[in-house]
């Protein structure tokens, strides 16, 4: 077996480098001197043979070696640490799992899910089970699975990124809610809602990069051909909560309304428009390591009936 001259150091530091654009801004990260972190890029660029930036006045810009370097440098590191966590696991290797959601799965449906999930494993591994959760919109959670910050991604918008292996999952109905005072409601024996009148309706919306934003963009926009826009929120509740209070209307997971649909807050409106779903995904980077306790995570996430 030939003798391996990289170090899972080096390539830390070359991650760092490509992140803060400088061996003195990344020297500060790390904990190194600028000294020491320049000599370990240089090193590591000696012992692959090429040059993995362009030097330009103080920076340095990653070149096309680089950058067909980085995604092999964080796979190789997010496998060690994957290692570490594995090894430091007396429990049968289940917990330590990093866990991204987008937003209305993370506040809404995930946490059942975990609550069911660890009740089924061992019991002496309960106690001590343990996971990080991350909730951002699709774009952010995708970016950070990409970047092996998360082990496995739930999101509710499209994933277009070719690093990443993309997996249907839940359904979820969409609905637009208003207040039960909300004018657009029933008027003049009316018994739906009319396109018209919805095109001319105030919509409150999520912001651009969220999965439940460009999921109704995807339903409503074909029927509608555009949404006027009152107030973008970056968060489910806050929109349901604005609605509630009549400062226009929304399309939302039926999972996020619910509560209030059963406490009369909101009502579905009768519209003429059809039923709207969509798809959850799993997420995972296609060059991901699953460890035990990750694919303990998946097939219970797979084998879901309802919610």
């Amino acid at each position: 077996m030939s003798q391996v001259r990289l170090s899972l150091r080096q390539l830390q530091i070359f991650i760092a480098v490509v992140e803060y654009g400088s061996t003195s801004a990344a020297a500060d990260v790390i904990s190194l001197s600028q000294s020491a972190t320049s000599a370990a890029l240089n090193e590591l660029e000696r012992t692959l043979g090429m040059s993995l930036f362009d030097r330009v006045s103080k920076r340095l810009l990653i070149n096309h070696n680089g950058r067909t370097l980085l995604p092999q440098a964080l796979a190789l590191l997010d496998a060690a640490s994957g290692i570490e966590r594995w090894a430091a696991d007396e429990q049968l290797q289940t917990g330590g799992l990093r866990i991204g959601a987008s937003t209305t799965i993370g506040n809404y449906i995930l946490p059942d899910i975990l609550a069911r999930f660890r009740s089924r494993l061992p019991a002496k591994a309960q106690p001590d089970w343990q996971a990080q959760i991350i909730i951002e919109n699709t774009a952010s959670i995708s970016q950070k699975l990409v970047n092996f910050e998360l082990d496995v991604g739930l999101i509710e918008g499209y994933c277009h990124d070719t690093e990443l292996m993309v997996q249907p999952w839940l359904e979820d109905e969409l609905v637009v809610v208003a207040a039960p005072q909300d004018a657009l409601r029933l008027k003049n024996g009316v018994d739906r809602v009319s396109v018209d009148a919805l095109r001319d309706a105030i919509w409150l919306l999520r912001e651009p990069g969220s999965g439940t934003r460009e999921n109704i963009n995807e339903a409503l926009l074909p029927h509608l051909h555009h949404l006027r826009h009152g107030v973008e929120f970056g968060d489910s509740e806050a929109i349901k909560r604005a609605t509630a209070n009549g400062l226009g209307i929304s399309c939302l997971s039926r999972f996020v309304v619910g509560d209030m649909l059963a406490n009369g807050r909101l009502e579905v409106l009768p519209t003429t428009l059809p039923r709207f779903s969509r798809r959850f995904y799993i997420v995972l980077h296609k060059q991901k390591k699953l460890t035990r306790g990750l694919s303990q995570l998946l097939d219970f996430l797979h084998n879901i009936q309802e919610i």
